[in-house]
């Protein structure tokens, strides 16, 4: 084999032959720590798997170099919730293999900082101050006395706070109701478990879709739908957001309805006989009166009836005798 190697003199990252020459780690494992390793110096407020997919590491490839990575000490991970009800996930990625206990000492005395490189055990250092090129502090004279200290401003008036107005206190059935809800969403889907404290804190919010007509089915029903692809990473921060942004509108009330009056009978002027009609509006003449008189220019007027003949003119107009009877003999 021949070997040709230039040492490079500008942008290059010095790796430890424990992590080139590791047995267990895979190659994605491998460039994964030292593409994080040649990272500026400071916190780095990118994921992991995000620096990944820039290697193209991506899917079940970053899964297994991560857990190899975890497995031997290069990588930890903790997770909090923060403010809302949001989870964060802090990691942290050294050069050479930490257990749980430096890896936290660590955490905690200097998220920023790194630890020395050693050949088995690395040693914690104690944090540094942060230094900032070219800016001089400023000294605080506060706690001197002068002979003459500086006269405060006279407070000058205002216009008076207008008075906010108060919000009415939920009726109590109504929030027992909302926090029933929210504890039975559990049995339908377990990532929206949620405490009888944090029930508690969302019923006010809750509370306010039963107060516009809504049933507890309905309310069931709207913090069910539409399962995030994702997943729900905080019950309590994805509830309070629907309960809010999904509010449904103000219903206003219904005005009763109001029945027409009942108008009085009217003699028909139509032709025929003498009848009345109930009229809907001014008509004079009832509905059939007022039917026939549209159809007759259409049909025209009745032809009249012929005159009836006897029977036996008939008869006789066909067989051409005489309808005259015979003589009796």
């Amino acid at each position: 084999m021949l070997r040709h190697a230039i040492a490079p003199t500008a942008r290059y990252t010095k790796a430890s032959h424990d992590v080139v020459r590791h047995p267990r780690l895979s190659s994605d494992a491998k460039i994964l720590l030292l593409y994080v390793q040649g990272l500026p110096e400071g916190p780095t407020y990118k994921p992991l798997s995000e620096l990944a997919q820039k290697l193209g590491i991506k899917g079940r490839a970053y899964q297994k170099a991560k857990e190899q990575l975890v497995e031997h000490g290069y990588v930890h991970e903790w997770r909090s919730q923060g403010g809302g009800g949001r989870w964060l996930t802090e990691q942290l990625v050294a050069n050479n293999p930490l257990t749980s206990e430096q890896a936290g000492h660590l955490r905690e005395t200097s998220p920023t900082a790194a630890p020395p490189p050693s050949r088995r055990f690395p040693t914690v250092g104690e944090p540094t101050a942060r230094t900032v090129g070219g800016y001089q502090p400023v000294e605080d004279h506060s706690d001197k006395t002068t002979p003459h200290p500086p006269s405060e401003p006279e407070p000058t008036p205002g216009p008076a706070p207008e008075p906010t107005p108060t919000t009415p206190a939920p009726d109590p059935t109504q929030l027992a109701r909302a926090e029933r809800v929210l504890l039975s969403l559990r049995h339908t889907r377990r990532e929206l478990h949620l405490g009888v404290q944090e029930a508690r804190a969302l019923a006010v919010e809750a509370v306010k879709w039963l107060e516009r007509g809504l049933t507890e089915s309905d309310l069931r029903h709207a913090l069910l739908a539409e399962r995030p692809e994702n997943g729900v990473r905080s019950a309590v921060g994805f509830l309070r957001h629907r309960l809010i942004q999904k509010l449904p509108e103000l219903r206003l009330p219904s005005l009763p309805h109001q029945p027409q009056p009942v108008r009085e009978l009217l003699e028909c002027k139509g032709p025929g006989g003498k009848h009345v009609f109930r009229p809907l509006a001014d008509e004079t003449e009832c509905a059939p009166c007022r039917r026939s008189a549209a159809q007759a220019p259409l049909h025209g007027a009745p032809a009249p009836e012929p005159d009836r003949i006897p029977w036996r003119e008939r008869i006789a107009r066909i067989s051409g005798t005489s309808a005259s009877l015979p003589a009796r003999q």
